[in-house]
């Protein structure tokens, strides 16, 4: 699957369980340690856990595993890493106090509203 086939397929799966405030953040000139980060919110932990689920079970479906997952014992914070892709999704408070956007402030920054093609 191609990056951006696999970019669309991610951001579908975060809309289908209604994550909100979706950014991608394009690093991949600004770091090694990925090329894209994807940033969203939830309302709450069987909300980010909902999220969390169906973007992974999606992405097996065409035998595409994370390297890590971390987080998902908490639910306050959750991070996937496929690599050249590392998904965040936060409660509202967690993402507010890291405030990952500012931290990277020189990459590209796609807002995503209700639907999204790359």
């Amino acid at each position: 699957m191609t990056k951006k086939k696999l970019l669309n397929k991610i951001v579908d799966c975060l809309l289908d369980k209604k994550a909100m405030e979706i950014n991608l953040i394009d690093v991949k000139k600004l770091t090694s340690l990925t090329d894209t980060f994807i940033v969203c919110s939830s309302d709450s932990e069987p909300q980010t856990k909902a999220i969390m689920n169906h973007v992974t079970d999606s992405l097996s479906e065409d035998k595409i595993k994370p390297l890590h997952i971390e987080g998902h014992e908490n639910l306050k914070w959750v991070l996937i890493d496929y690599a050249d892709i590392v998904i965040n999704i936060f409660d509202r408070e967690t993402r507010e106090y890291y405030s990952i956007e500012r931290l990277w402030a020189d990459a590209k920054i796609d807002k995503i509203k209700e639907s999204y093609e790359t």
